[in-house]
């Protein structure tokens, strides 16, 4: 089986502190004063897994884990202080739905600027666009101004237009919650046929049903740290455990 992505003992930080609330003056005069604070803040700790073709991994963890901040590096947005991330295939990310678009435009028109940002040419986005609102269920919105569709509805109209091309590697962070109940079974749906298509696939989501029923390899972090890589199901139950207070994350980590 072929190996599509590789970490290896990543770690991630960056810089937190005044810098980013004051100006050059008063960053001087603190400096001066030495009264100027900053601090490396490490979001990933020594994270490692290993993805091969037709894997669907489930990255799980409360907010604040590390799961977006991983998922950057592995798209390439972030360069690892530590360890290091091979890629063995083209990555297409469904990160943040609902941000790119301009609120003035139609719905078609942003239709068009979303796929010329994703690298689809004029006439491929010409040939899909039917396709493409009757995907969203849009199709009575094409020439109304962006602004005004509800956030479900912006993101279905992202989610339909990213999902279009065939990847090697894919990457959904919280993208399969958009929509009704009817649409978010679609958006499985469609995940399952680019995944039968030989996708290697990353999903996070707080959805642990979805990680059951979707994942067959689950990664658990921790503020940070990795808890655990391995098969879906058995994670799962662990990760049921400690959100119950069964299983003190302590416990967890000699598992």
């Amino acid at each position: 089986m072929k190996m599509m992505l590789k970490a290896e003992h990543v770690s991630i930080g960056y810089k937190i502190g005044d810098f980013k609330d004051i100006g050059l003056k008063e960053y001087v005069m603190r400096k001066l004063k030495h009264q100027y604070h900053v601090e490396n803040f490490m979001a990933v700790k020594d994270v490692s897994f290993e993805l091969y073709e037709g894997d669907l991994l489930g990255i799980i963890g409360a907010n604040g884990a590390g799961k977006s901040t991983l998922l950057k590096a592995v798209i390439g947005v972030m360069e690892p202080r530590g360890g290091h991330i091979e890629r063995y295939g083209n990555i297409s990310a469904l990160l943040e739905l609902g941000s790119g678009f301009d609120g003035d435009l139609t719905v078609k028109e942003n239709a068009y600027l979303r796929g010329a940002m994703l690298g689809y040419t004029k006439d491929f986005m010409d040939e899909t666009f039917e396709q493409i609102l009757d995907f969203s269920e849009l199709r009575d919105f094409s020439d109304r101004p962006f602004k005004q569709l509800s956030t479900g509805m912006q993101s279905r109209l992202a989610f339909s237009i990213a999902s279009l091309v065939q990847p090697e590697i894919l990457i959904l962070d919280e993208v399969l919650s958009v929509g009704d109940g009817a649409f978010q079974d679609k958006s499985a749906a469609k995940m399952r046929e680019i995944i039968n298509g030989g996708a290697a696939t990353i999903l996070v989501s707080h959805s642990l049903n979805q990680i059951r029923d979707l994942c067959n390899k689950v990664l658990w972090l921790h503020k940070g740290v990795q808890i655990a890589f391995g098969k879906a199901e058995p994670l799962c139950d662990q990760y049921e455990a400690f959100l119950s207070g069964k299983l003190p994350i302590e416990e967890a980590c000699r598992k």
